[in-house]
């Protein structure tokens, strides 16, 4: 019997759930559809948001050839195959779930194709388009954007389940409580309907009641069994990242092996170290930014299975670098104050003056040159008189820090309260 997921996708785009500025009566994905005028496209969003039913969608409304890739698997010998038959009939659709995992060459195998109508692409990935596929090829598609599911768009999918499901509608189901549903689905739609009929399956009651502590119970029995097709993406980067911020490089180790026995995208696991080594350690050893981002461009350049060995090292030096959050949380701090104290102006004496009149303005008057004062520090004042003395930036006490702080106190006296 096919998963819930499957037997409840969607046929039409009226159908389609949670992604009302997509399948609304005046959007370009719905007019395009109904007026069968259809163009190349990358549909970005997270896992479960539709991306692969907006695909079949396609394919069934418009009745046309429909060809269907995953990049974990194909490559520029299968894209080419599937190009020399679509050139012999028109207006095919190739989909290529998770387009950012082909590399330069197998992307450029598509582009003449795409540019000739020879086929209309249709590229479905979590990552950044902008990142990830070639600026060549996304200039000749539309990107839609699909969006997590919010709680009122889950809840209707559980209860159109339960209501137009062949399974469950014969079964005396009531859903008491829906948060840990809604909750450990993520805004992943595919992921919460495999929940539900997880726990619907494991109940032998005639009439089964759900509750969050039922739901609690059973995910995390079979935690796997709902996730076991790739959707953990988010969940074992979470784990990863927080046994690095912990500093357990087993943990950290392990995490990663799990990630790669998954097929996960080496950049998007060296990515989100680069961020953590900038976010997590900062200044408390400044070389982690400078070993993460050499760990992105060696295995951006090397690829499966070596890079495996790369990750690991920069994994382990990461999980046992000290830590500190304070630069992370110094520009969210600047930030909030920006967004509440509005454009301050520029004190004078720190403005630029290019021109004639702006000297004359005062634009650049008695700034003070910081290398001709005594050790390279003027003192001036280079904050605007409204937010004089506010502290963003709060060194940890991490040895590096420790000397980072001692040369702001040194520097600045009580100022900032170094």
């Amino acid at each position: 019997m096919q998963p819930l997921a499957e037997r409840l996708r969607p046929q039409s785009i009226q159908q389609l759930i949670g992604q009302d500025h997509l399948s609304g009566s005046n959007s370009i994905l719905y007019n395009a559809i109904e007026s069968q005028q259809l163009h190349s496209m990358i549909l970005w969003g997270p896992p479960g948001t539709g991306k692969t039913t907006i695909a079949n969608i396609i394919a069934h409304t418009l009745q046309i050839p429909y060809f269907s890739l995953s990049a974990i698997s194909a490559g520029v010998k299968e894209v080419r195959e599937i190009i020399a038959k679509a050139a012999e009939m028109q207006n095919c659709i190739l989909f290529i779930d998770e387009i950012h995992r082909f590399n330069k060459s197998q992307q450029d195998a598509l582009l003449n194709a795409v540019e000739k109508g020879i086929i209309i692409l249709i590229g479905a990935t979590t990552e950044n388009p902008s990142f990830e596929v070639n600026a060549a090829l996304l200039s000749r598609c539309q990107v839609y954007i699909l969006k997590p599911l919010q709680k009122d768009s889950l809840q209707q999918l559980v209860n159109d389940a339960l209501v137009n499901d062949e399974v469950l509608k014969q079964k005396n189901i009531v859903v008491e409580e829906y948060e840990a549903l809604i909750t450990i689905s993520g805004g992943d739609a595919r992921k919460l309907l495999n929940l539900l009929e997880i726990v619907i399956n494991s109940s032998a009651a005639d009439k089964i009641i759900i509750t969050d502590e039922m739901v609690m119970r059973i995910a995390q029995q079979k935690i796997a069994l709902y996730d076991k097709s790739g959707e953990q993406h988010y969940d074992i980067i979470s784990a990863f990242i927080k046994s690095m911020r912990g500093s357990d490089a087993n943990a950290a180790v392990y995490w990663l092996a799990r990630m790669i026995e998954g097929g996960e995208d080496v950049k998007f696991i060296a990515r989100r170290m680069v961020i953590f080594a900038s976010e997590d350690i900062g200044n408390a050893n400044p070389t982690a930014l400078v070993l993460a981002n050499t760990t992105f461009d060696a295995v951006s350049k090397i690829g499966y299975p070596e890079s495996r060995i790369i990750l690991s090292q920069c994994a382990v030096y990461l999980a046992t670098c000290e830590k500190s959050n304070a630069t992370y949380m110094a520009i969210d701090s600047a930030i909030a104050l920006v967004r509440q104290t509005g454009d301050l102006p520029v004190p004078l004496h720190l403005r630029n003056a290019p021109t004639k009149l702006m000297k004359n303005l005062d634009y650049g008057k008695n700034y003070q040159y910081d290398h001709t004062q005594q050790n390279h520090f003027a003192g001036q004042e280079l904050l605007p008189d409204a937010i004089k003395g506010t502290t963003f930036y709060n060194p940890g006490n991490t040895a590096r820090e420790k000397e980072i702080r001692n040369f702001l106190k040194i520097r600045w006296g009580d100022k900032y309260g170094y």
